[in-house]
């Protein structure tokens, strides 16, 4: 079969990323496939790309997601970048492809589901007033408010010490206008971010935070995105109670939402263990895999 591999104009840039993409069509034109390189602008990831690569069932094991493959590469390593990195569920074609394309795995995941349903919504109240005084939670919607920016931003740093098993993933800081660039491509995609954060009562700083994006129609599963606390001031349960306090917000104001999904690195026992105690049941299995260049 004769595939033909054409490179497109992809629009879809970011203050932190752009994308290239490439379409794979039989000799009539009929898509086959497609892929994805997302490449990596700020500083401290610029040698790392993402790949999305698609094949049609029907047109799998005739090469094109190889072919897809090679044109990927190539491009990557003509714009200088180190390591690729995809993912694939966990016994899946897609991890038998990246394999046998030289990608190996450097961190496994385990995706997890909340039954809004089956919520406990007794112990989660119970866990949101825990006894604590050096400590209180407050939320919002969106952009953080203007008198919780500046320790909303050194809270980010809670993020660098997050297992990311042998991933070659770089450094990401965080200031104010990544945050309201990320606050603003959520708002684009036209869904809601919610943010839960814990407050240290002595000084009235974020110390920890945890995020939730909720659909556009606000029915289905909404995600959790990242949730973390300063490494001083772990060991007081906050992780569990700003993660409590998200279930019961999300619950009262998206009634029709059926579940909140997250996923957590196997190396990551900690948080597997807050999301067990909080009613999380796994439902699959990815690997995060590398291909060096």
């Amino acid at each position: 079969m004769s595939v033909r591999i054409t490179a497109l104009t992809d629009l879809d840039e970011t203050p932190s990323s752009r994308r290239l993409a490439w379409l794979a069509a039989d000799a009539d034109g009929s898509p086959l496939g497609s892929a994805f390189l997302r490449l990596f602008t700020r500083e401290g990831q610029r040698h790392l790309a993402e790949l999305d690569i698609q094949v049609h069932p029907a047109e799998r094991r005739k090469q094109v997601g190889t072919r897809l493959l090679s044109a990927v590469v190539r491009a990557a390593r003509e714009d200088g970048r180190r390591s690729v990195i995809a993912q694939a569920q966990d016994d899946s074609p897609g991890l038998r492809f990246l394999t046998a394309g030289g990608f190996r795995t450097v961190l496994t995941l385990t995706y997890a589901r909340l039954a809004l349903a089956d919520a406990d919504l007794a112990a989660l109240t119970a866990l949101t007033r825990a006894d604590d005084a050096g400590y209180r939670l407050t939320t919002w919607d969106g952009m953080v408010p203007d008198e919780l920016a500046d320790t909303y931003v050194a809270s980010r740093r809670a993020m660098d010490d997050m297992p990311m098993g042998a991933v070659d993933y770089g450094t990401v800081s965080w200031d104010l206008d990544r945050i309201r660039a990320a606050a603003a491509a959520v708002e684009a995609r036209g869904e809601s971010l919610h943010t839960v954060a814990a407050i240290d009562r002595s000084n009235e700083a974020i110390v920890g935070f945890t995020e939730l994006v909720v659909p556009s129609d606000g029915i289905g599963d909404a995600l959790h995105y990242g949730t973390a606390v300063l490494p001083e001031h772990r060991g007081h349960g906050l992780a569990r109670r700003m993660k409590a306090a998200a279930i019961l917000t999300t619950r009262r104001n998206h009634p029709e939402l059926d579940g909140l999904r997250t996923d957590t690195a196997d190396n990551n026992p900690y948080m597997r263990r807050i999301n067990d105690a909080l009613g999380y049941l796994p439902t699959h299995v990815a690997h995060e895999c590398q291909l060096d260049l």
